[in-house]
């Protein structure tokens, strides 16, 4: 089995698809139900003994420095593509922090902190089992092992979600192939999980981590932000 020592919450993007709300709001730190959304995943870490914790900022940046205070332990790494790349640049600008690290995104509301468990098995990520058609990327997983990855989706199979766990060995991979794709190759406009799971996909023996629909929401855009708290309703006249 390995452990986490360390995360690395990813924030720094625009959140478009959210606006009006998210125009003097970076994404992350917009209330939901009275709790601002990255807290409820920074809160899961500590209930989880992981505290070293590195977020990356851009959009809006002054105002995560506040999280430096209220959290020990917690690091803001500032990227200073995130307008002109696509999220590659955000885990290139950690990639010196990937060793037995657990990658998040801070946008995502964390209900069920048990799916951030510290001990696992292989580099992976956090999925469901989705038996209906669905759009989003899709896993093809046997004896546990991922063997093929879809990104047009398709049904029955394990839905990705942007929680993914990387041992030490997988750590020092994935930066090599960060610099590789991000400074050789000038691939900025992919997402980083591409990497991983496309670009250098025979170079991982990945698994999964199970988990249930019910234990986290990834809110994408302003109906399903509303879908989880109506007193964002208010917004749909400015829109």
């Amino acid at each position: 089995m390995h452990r986490i020592k360390r995360a690395i919450i990813m924030a720094a993007g625009l959140g478009n698809r959210m606006k009006p709300v998210t125009l003097k709001t970076p994404k992350p730190l917009v209330v939901v139900n009275g709790v601002r959304i990255i807290d409820t995943v920074i809160e899961a870490l500590h209930e989880n003994e992981i505290y070293e914790i590195y977020v990356v900022v851009g959009y809006l940046k002054e105002q995560f420095k506040s999280l430096e205070i209220q959290y020990p332990g917690l690091k803001l790494i500032e990227n200073p593509y995130y307008n002109v790349c696509n999220n590659i640049a955000s885990l290139y600008v950690a990639r010196n922090y990937l060793e037995d690290v657990i990658i998040l995104d801070g946008d995502q509301i964390i209900y069920n902190s048990n799916i951030l468990c510290p001990e696992f098995e292989k580099s992976g990520y956090n999925s469901v089992w989705i038996e209906e058609e669905t759009k989003e990327w899709l896993q093809t997983v046997e004896n546990g092992i991922v063997r093929a990855c879809s990104r047009n989706g398709g049904k029955r199979g394990w839905q990705l979600y942007s929680i993914s766990r990387w041992t030490a060995e997988d750590g020092k991979k994935l930066k090599k192939h960060l610099e590789i794709e991000f400074e050789s190759k000038m691939n900025r406009q992919i997402y980083w999980d591409d990497i991983p799971m496309f670009c250098h996909f025979e170079e991982y023996e990945l698994g999964i981590w199970p988990m249930n629909r019910t234990d986290i929401i990834e809110i994408d855009n302003m109906a399903e932000l509303i879908a989880v708290d109506n007193s964002y309703e208010k917004y749909l006249e400015e829109m």
